[in-house]
């Protein structure tokens, strides 16, 4: 195994977030993690290969300093390996290692191969990479038999084996976003796949060109910043993107709506935002953004609640998601650049 060894700097967003606190957010995703490797929405609940592979992520980069993370990791990238559906893709809910309906959803299979690409310039382990492989390949082949007339992703295959009936943005920005991962992967490997890279130009054509597209789901932020945070919009366009929608969905002082209509700040959607800001070189925006988000932090364990309804003045759910503390971990990662994971969300891996 080949490991990166030139990180010295320990993981910290001075003035927000220091190293100990980073580590203790991220031990709950290790507590979390159940026997089978799964990472849970948090501890007894349902795991889905989304949200498992952000906690996957996250620990990955705080295992350059806690070991313990970097093979709760590998643990939970060798899960998905024995996880996969029969005939595809992996099914959109397991409760303890038990598949609890045959919905496959599309970003779903496609997000491995964000993180293991991720995992291979955080670690540089090129045998663990070679090892997963098949489960980048076969999860961004199901994706890809999902596409629709236009070259769109329809969003999930459902539970008898048809695909859904339309598209999603953010599906097909995450989408667009785990096909140049795995692309770049392939490249690393010796295992070109060309046809990946033109899949994912076809997507970001249309999530510029064509929005109307993709089902109307316009009252979510994440439909609002995932082109953004994917890679399909970039430079200019990006930029005007974020200062669009601005003002819907950032609430000052608390972070960023999930829909735009409910008074609720989510820490999760708002790191979201964070990484794309990062993309787009706002820094300082995106420092002051995740400072605010700070107010969902439990300073007794360091675990993130998931949102804020601030009518009520409450924090909601009463279940701390473990994606959430992996959010805000993978956001200073990215708007400091510690790690070479960092690039993934940059989108800088070729510079």
């Amino acid at each position: 195994m080949s490991v990166v060894t030139d990180v010295t700097e320990p993981l910290r967003l001075p003035g927000v977030l220091d190293a100990g606190q980073l580590l203790r957010s991220a031990d709950y995703l290790v507590h979390s993690q159940e026997a089978n490797g799964a990472v849970p929405w948090f501890p007894g609940g349902h795991t889905d290969v989304w949200d498992h592979v952000e906690s996957a992520m996250a620990l990955t980069v705080t295992g350059l300093w806690e070991p313990e993370h970097a093979a709760a990791a590998r643990r939970a990238y060798r899960w998905l390996a024995v996880s996969r559906h029969p005939e595809g893709g992996w099914p959109a809910k397991f409760r303890q290692g038990t598949p609890v309906t045959e919905l496959r959803e599309a970003n779903h299979s496609a997000y491995p191969a964000v993180g293991l690409f991720h995992h291979l310039l955080v670690t540089g382990d090129t045998a663990f990479a070679e090892e997963l492989w098949p489960v980048v390949e076969e999860g961004l082949e199901f994706v890809l038999d999902l596409r629709g007339e236009r070259g769109e992703i329809l969003w999930a295959r459902s539970e008898d084996g048809s695909p859904g009936d339309h598209a999603l943005l953010t599906v097909c920005a995450s989408v667009h976003h785990a096909l140049r991962c795995g692309a770049a992967l392939g490249e690393r490997l010796g295992r070109p796949r060309p046809e990946w890279t033109k899949a994912a130009d076809r997507l970001a054509d249309l999530i510029n060109d064509d929005e109307d597209l993709f089902a109307d789901r316009a009252r979510f932020s994440m439909d609002w910043f995932y082109p953004v945070l994917g890679g399909a919009v970039v430079g200019t366009a990006a930029q005007e993107r974020l200062a669009d929608r601005w003002e819907r969905f950032v609430v000052p002082g608390l972070g960023v709506r999930c829909v735009s209509d409910q008074p609720w700040v989510t820490a999760a959607e708002t790191a979201e935002l964070v990484m794309s800001l990062a993309a787009v070189g706002r820094i300082d925006d995106g420092v002051r953004i995740l400072r605010e988000v700070q107010h969902l932090r439990d300073g007794d364990d360091g675990i993130y609640w998931t949102g804020y309804q601030f009518a009520e003045q409450v924090r909601w759910p009463v279940e701390r998601s473990t994606w959430t503390s992996a959010a805000v971990i993978l956001a200073v990662d990215t708007l400091t650049g510690t790690t070479p994971g960092s690039q993934v969300f940059l989108h800088t891996w070729d510079a």
